[in-house]
């Protein structure tokens, strides 16, 4: 069976030199080793070496779990990565008026941010599914 490119490797290394802190792995929708990442510098240097390696895997299986369509994943992420205190991810979604409330709030004090990274592939896939209708 053929699924639809929904994330992309090169995304996926390039949040992998920040993989210490856990991006790569909320970016393929796993944010539970994600934040386990985070607050151990990726499991002390040694998990995050290791992915290095797992992300093709983990890439496949993005693929697989999540819902391709008009959002973008990759320029997504990369909106929240960078610019998601001021809620330029929302914004792209059509998510008006928390883009909005991001934007004077910085990311409604960093929290809402936080949440993104843990359910951002899903409010995508949603999104995506949403708008095929």
């Amino acid at each position: 069976m053929a699924y639809s490119d929904t994330h992309s490797k090169a995304i996926g290394y390039l949040l992998w030199i920040f993989g210490f802190m856990g991006a790569h792995r909320f970016y393929y929708g796993k944010p539970w080793t994600g934040t386990l990442w985070f607050f151990t510098l990726g499991l002390f240097f040694i998990g995050w070496i290791i992915d290095l390696f797992l992300i093709p895997g983990m890439d496949r299986e993005a693929d697989r779990r999540f819902r391709t369509g008009p959002i973008n994943f990759n320029l997504t992420w990369i909106l929240l990565t960078f610019l998601g205190i001021f809620g330029a991810h929302r914004l792209y979604m059509g998510k008006w008026v928390t883009a909005i409330i991001y934007f004077f709030t910085g990311g409604l004090f960093l929290i809402g941010v936080l949440y993104d990274y843990w359910t951002l592939n899903e409010q995508i896939s949603v999104e995506n599914m949403r708008r095929e209708w």
